[in-house]
């Protein structure tokens, strides 16, 4: 069975991204996860409007029939790359990159995980 997992992060725009994720494993009879990784050094649940959205998304995640999961790691990528494998993910859907220095989280993804189809989502505005 197919299996699609969607990377979210402490936003309530990332809705989205679980909404274009069901659909997509709908039509794929795919199971659905939903992944939010948060670098070790940032305290997620200590800021209160990304406790608040993660909160909302973890409740649209059940609305959709997926698990939710939050971790924290030292190295996101390599943790979202790790539970992939593990979930053996063959679709990956994700918001539309940010800012980060100049680093594109879905390009480096991309590379590391060949024979995983990544989806990019507009979820601005």
């Amino acid at each position: 069975m197919a299996h699609v997992m969607v990377c979210v992060t402490g936003q309530k725009t990332c809705e989205k991204l679980i909404i274009e994720g069901s659909k997509l494993a709908r039509e794929l009879n795919a199971e659905l996860s939903v992944l939010h990784v948060a670098h070790k050094g940032l305290n997620f649940m200590d800021n209160p409007s990304e406790g608040e959205a993660l909160e909302y998304l973890y409740q649209i995640s059940s609305q959709y029939g997926a698990d939710m999961t939050m971790m924290r790691a030292d190295n996101v990528v390599d943790a979202l790359i790790k539970v992939a494998r593990r979930l053996e993910v063959d679709h990956l859907v994700m918001g539309t990159p940010g800012n980060r220095g100049g680093h594109d989280l879905t390009m480096e993804l991309g590379l590391r995980m060949p024979d995983v189809q990544i989806h990019v989502v507009y979820t601005r505005g």
